[in-house]
């Protein structure tokens, strides 16, 4: 295989990642991960998924994310590499998936309802 392209998604967030083999590399949105995700544990969610199948030295990692915050777009891009590290060998899916790495979060945040201040938050009630 040349390149593996996989998709991750997480909130609002959408990442494409392009994997291929090479030095350990890592960029998202044109700057390397570690300037673009300050925070160390951001950067280890990037990380994991080749920590555990020991590839973080042997792929070179291009990622285009857009959508959602910081959080969202570091574990839309951790299910983008997990899913790029099953399609490149399939011994890799039994680890990752007891991490729960290939599981799509599918929470997000629930809509405003009428005549409420948030989603389920009420005003406060008065008896008289």
């Amino acid at each position: 295989m040349d390149v593996i392209n996989t998709v991750g998604r997480r909130k609002a967030s959408v990442a494409r990642v392009y994997m291929k083999a090479g030095g350990g590399q890592i960029t998202v949105n044109g700057k390397d991960y570690k300037e673009y995700f300050p925070i160390a544990n951001m950067q280890f969610n990037l990380e994991d998924p080749l920590n555990l199948v020991e590839g973080l030295k042997s792929w070179d990692i291009k990622v285009n994310v857009r959508g959602g915050g910081f959080k969202g777009q570091a574990e839309a891009i951790r299910l983008g590499i997990s899913r790029g590290l099953v399609k490149a060998d399939e011994e890799n899916k039994p680890k990752l998936k007891a991490k729960k790495y290939l599981t799509r979060d599918a929470r997000v945040v629930e809509r405003k309802k009428y005549g409420k201040p948030k989603a389920r938050k009420s005003f406060q009630f008065s008896k008289r």
